[in-house]
């Protein structure tokens, strides 16, 4: 299983990630960089994956 991170979170690594709600579908993508946090979204139990 890929590692998740939850809106809030710090980034671990400069690269880009996928938001997917609580269902898996994919939210977009996005450009983040290390230390930033990982961005709130739009519905709850939301995560993100690297790409």
């Amino acid at each position: 299983m890929a590692s998740r991170w939850k809106p809030g979170e710090i980034v671990p690594e400069s690269t880009t990630y996928v938001a997917y709600d609580k269902n898996g579908r994919n939210g977009g993508s996005l450009r983040l960089e290390k230390g930033d946090r990982f961005p709130a979204t739009q519905h709850s139990g939301s995560y993100y994956e690297k790409q």
